[in-house]
């Protein structure tokens, strides 16, 4: 046998062995939650609010926030990293001085741990830009200037921005030259050619952007930490000013701060699966999106 097929086997092995691997955990982790947790989950977990230091009740506080968030920071971060890619992509040239610090601040930012972005949110939405806005609208009691919905979605915004900004970024350069120039050919201008041809053939690559995002930011908690999720709140937040409950806050509260952490076990593994469940929920509902789209543009 030759040394080069030695090598091929070798290769193939030890891909398949790490493809096992990788299943094998996916799949004994869903397994330990789905066994632990799934008989936990009742109506009552679902549907009520926490009670008793967040040890009895339900979590649908939790669910509701988390939900929220991941929605109002997909609202905020979606359109600036669609908008820095087609700049990017579009509107410069490859040796420009601009789009080269643009790349390397999104490499940057995506290399900063998560908790330095919590102490940013605190730092510039909150503090910064909240009482600004306090002051400009001559506000008596502090109703932006403090945690709230809003600055903790804008924080994972900013956390999101590289993956966001990459995956679109690659959705347009996978359309076709000779479409943009057909278009410019015809007459277009350069802003109709992206918004009638480009775009619509990169909607897919946007919403995988989203989706990608959705799943970075579903389970994060330290961005949150110091810009607007609560320890217990049985009420639901009424607006984007308002804080908020957090499934993955919640889970980490139960399983350190508890009183008797062993007796809230039970508890901490719905709370997981739950977590779960939303993420690929959200997840599966973007995906399904992107699968319509993509099926229209092929007929």
């Amino acid at each position: 046998m030759s040394i080069k097929r030695l090598i091929g086997i070798f290769a193939v092995g030890v891909a398949t062995v790490a493809v096992i691997a990788i299943a094998g955990l996916v799949f004994s982790t869903m397994g330990t939650f789905l066994v632990k947790g799934l008989p936990n989950i009742t109506w009552q977990l679902l549907s009520e609010a926490p009670r008793n230091n967040n040890t009895e009740g339900g979590i649908f506080p939790a669910i509701y926030g988390t939900t929220l968030l991941v929605l109002v920071m997909s609202i905020l971060g979606v359109p600036i990293g669609t908008i820095t890619a087609i700049y990017l992509n579009e509107y410069t040239s490859a040796g420009a001085v601009m789009p080269r610090v643009i790349r390397f601040a999104v490499n940057t930012l995506a290399g900063v741990p998560s908790i330095v972005f919590g102490l940013f949110g605190l730092g510039f939405f909150v503090q910064f830009l909240g009482a600004g806005l306090d002051k400009t609208f001559g506000n008596t009691e502090a109703i932006w200037a403090k945690p709230a919905l809003l600055w903790a979605s804008a924080t994972l915004a900013a956390l999101t921005l590289p993956v966001v900004i990459v995956s679109v970024e690659e959705a347009l350069k996978n359309v076709p030259r000779e479409m943009r120039e057909g278009s410019l050919a015809l007459g277009a201008t350069r802003w109709q050619t992206i918004w009638k041809i480009v775009l619509p053939n990169s909607t897919t690559g946007i919403l995988t952007g989203s989706i990608l995002a959705i799943g970075r930011s579903a389970g994060e908690v330290a961005p949150i930490l110091f810009t607007g999720v609560v320890y217990s709140l049985p009420q639901l937040p009424d607006g984007i000013s308002s804080q908020f409950m957090h499934l993955g806050y919640h889970l980490f509260v139960l399983s350190t701060q508890s009183p008797d952490v062993d007796k809230t076990l039970p508890l901490q593994y719905a709370t997981t699966l739950v977590l779960l469940m939303l993420t690929f929920t959200l997840n599966f509902a973007a995906t399904f999106i992107r699968s319509r789209i993509r099926s229209k543009q092929f007929r």
